[in-house]
């Protein structure tokens, strides 16, 4: 009898996994598209992004569409009517990505709150004008999440461990097998799993005697086990208390100093109300002294928190202009004070009053013409004009390059000009080179990229010789390869050759923790001495947001009446804050005279 119930309940699982197709039959189908699409793509290693994102959105809008079937609707004609519309919806997504050379991190964000707003919408419209609270179909959801990805990590898990036992004990597996296990598992077994979790909600269609049987079950799906009771009620509420605690009291000892300036504190803050406002969810219809302290008093605190952080920052904002990660702190902020203030005042049963506020900020963001990168793309190049203009760098739509600008006009003009090539925005300047990339900031402004000292992104330096870069070698003896570090032992020989009889050699000698390249001739004579921090230092005024170097950047000569040496950087890492890590791969070419 025991043996019987595990057995049992596989095969309850493996009929909601067939029941879960034929109530998600287009949602079904994309997925097996997305898995089809993703295994070419790793046999092949050709890029199908766009395809595969395009069957996950069409998988994401036809669950949503089939939710409101179910809860508005009856008719078959009507649940063909929803598929079309989810179809239609899915390929016009893949008709405004398609002639995007490459998936842009626009098109990646715009995408990806799409999917949540669907999410969101997922979960909300099955109780629209329900009996059943959003709390419950929100639990629900969650507990399906985690349940889906904790058996889809067991599976993957167990597979990974059959291919690995058979790979080395048996006969060798191609490598990409694993990737195959993991595709069929997370994008085809993972979602159909999570959608056999979620019960069927009382509808249109639905007898009241079949309402009262889904309720029950929707009541069941929607308990929270003891294990995440108590987990939220005694763990995470009062570490959220406590984090509160932390946080009010930084805003309130720098209120008028870093605060307005910190802008470390916008993600820590848009975490810190995503807590508030999930945990609030989920211990919606938890009855403890924890939970209703938490339900009373968190969603007051939360709105100044809120408020506070929206304030500084748009006053930021004045001086950084509008980038698309700030626009979704200000959005999310507005959000999140507008929800504080509803679940302040609301009864804990109209929770769900803030999930189509969310799908409709969700949606300016991403829908002209006032989405995120439409106002953040204006914003910075309104920026950059205004201070090319102060400082008579445009003219006639060229820009003039100035290195005599102000260091904080150098900052704006290096950051707006990297955000604009991040988000491949420049191409639509058109004062700037149709053709302007990272390397030809220099060129354009007529100074490198600036940023306030202390900058840790500034701190580490990875340059490389750009690619098919000739150099002329016709004036020099001989040529030299070697890897250069600021811990070269005393008197290394870097190299040696032989001119009209002669021997003459490179050395790196290390005194006093410097490091000094000497050429020296038949009798150890010093014909040239070279300090080897010279050529770190030369780069050390680029930045990070600089990757390759020119011949007439890489080329570092030295010479006097005994000698020349002439170095051209292959690649130079330069840790700024520690020398000692300070290295170089250079081709050295030497002229005796």
């Amino acid at each position: 009898m025991t043996a019987v119930k595990p057995i049992n309940r596989l095969l309850n699982r493996f009929r909601g996994l067939a029941d879960a197709i034929a109530r998600y039959p287009l949602t079904t189908i994309f997925l097996l598209l997305a898995g089809i699409v993703n295994a070419i793509d790793i046999s092949s290693e050709k890029d199908y992004s766009k395809l595969l994102l395009t069957f996950v959105v069409g998988a994401f809008s036809s669950a949503v569409f089939q939710t409101a079937y179910e809860r508005f609707f009856s008719k078959q004609s009507s649940r063909l009517l929803l598929m079309s519309v989810a179809f239609v919806l899915t390929a016009g997504y893949y008709l405004i990505i398609r002639p995007a050379p490459q998936l842009s991190m626009e098109i990646s964000i715009r995408t990806s709150v799409a999917l949540f707003a669907l999410l969101i919408a997922f979960i909300w419209v099955p109780v629209i004008k329900s009996r059943t609270s959003f709390n419950k179909s929100f639990m629900i959801t969650f507990k399906s999440f985690f349940h889906s990805l904790f058996f889809s990590g067991i599976l993957f898990a167990g597979i990974s461990i059959i291919i690995t036992a058979i790979d080395q004990l048996i006969f060798q597996l191609d490598y990409k097998v694993y990737s195959h296990s993991a595709n069929i598992v997370f994008i085809l077994f993972a979602p159909m799993f999570f959608l056999s979790l979620i019960p069927v909600y009382p509808g249109a269609a639905n007898t009241e005697e079949n309402r009262v049987d889904q309720e029950k079950t929707i009541h069941k799906a929607a308990h929270c086990p003891k294990f995440l009771e108590v987990l939220l009620s005694y763990i995470f509420i009062p570490l959220i208390a406590v984090f509160t605690v932390i946080l009010l009291t930084y805003i309130l000892r720098n209120m008028t100093g870093e605060f307005w300036t910190d802008n470390l504190l916008e993600p820590m803050l848009v975490s810190y109300a995503t807590a508030v406002i999930i945990v609030y969810i989920l211990v919606s219809e938890i009855e403890n002294k924890f939970t209703v302290w938490f339900r009373r008093i968190f969603p007051k605190v939360l709105v100044p928190i809120v408020l506070f952080q929206i304030a500084a920052s748009i006053i930021s904002v004045s001086d950084t202009g509008i980038m698309h990660t700030r626009y979704y702190v200000i959005l999310f902020g507005i959000f999140a004070a507008t929800a504080g203030i509803l679940l302040s005042f609301m009864p804990v049963r109209k929770n769900g009053m803030i999930a189509p506020i969310l799908i409709i900020f969700a949606a300016i963001s991403i829908v002209p013409p006032v989405d995120a990168f439409a106002i953040s793309r204006s914003s910075q190049v309104s920026l950059l004009e205004e201070v090319l203009l102060k400082n008579n760098m445009l003219e006639n739509n060229e820009v003039k390059p100035n290195s005599s600008i102000s260091d904080q006009d150098k900052e704006v003009i290096t950051k707006s000009m990297n955000y604009l090539v991040m988000m491949n925005y420049q191409k639509d300047i058109d004062w700037l080179p149709r053709d302007y990339d990272y390397d030809d900031f220099y060129s354009t402004f007529g100074f490198y990229e600036y940023y306030e000292k202390g900058d840790f992104k500034d701190q580490y330096l990875s340059l490389s010789l750009k690619e098919q870069s000739p150099v002329d070698i016709s004036d020099y003896d001989t040529f030299i390869y070697f890897v250069l570090n600021m811990s070269n032992e005393d008197n290394e020989k870097i190299g040696e050759f032989i001119k009209e009889g002669e021997n003459y050699s490179l050395l790196a000698k290390e005194k006093n923790s410097e490091v000094d390249l000497i050429l020296t001739g038949e009798s150890n004579e010093e014909l040239l001495t070279i300090e080897a921090k010279e050529i770190f230092e030369k780069y050390y005024e680029y930045n990070s947001s600089k990757y390759t170097l020119t011949p007439e950047e890489a080329t570092i000569t030295r010479e006097n009446d005994k000698a020349k040496v002439t170095f051209v950087i292959q690649q130079i890492d330069i840790q700024k804050d520690n020398e000692n890590y300070n290295s170089a791969v250079l081709f050295t070419f030497v002229k005796i005279k």
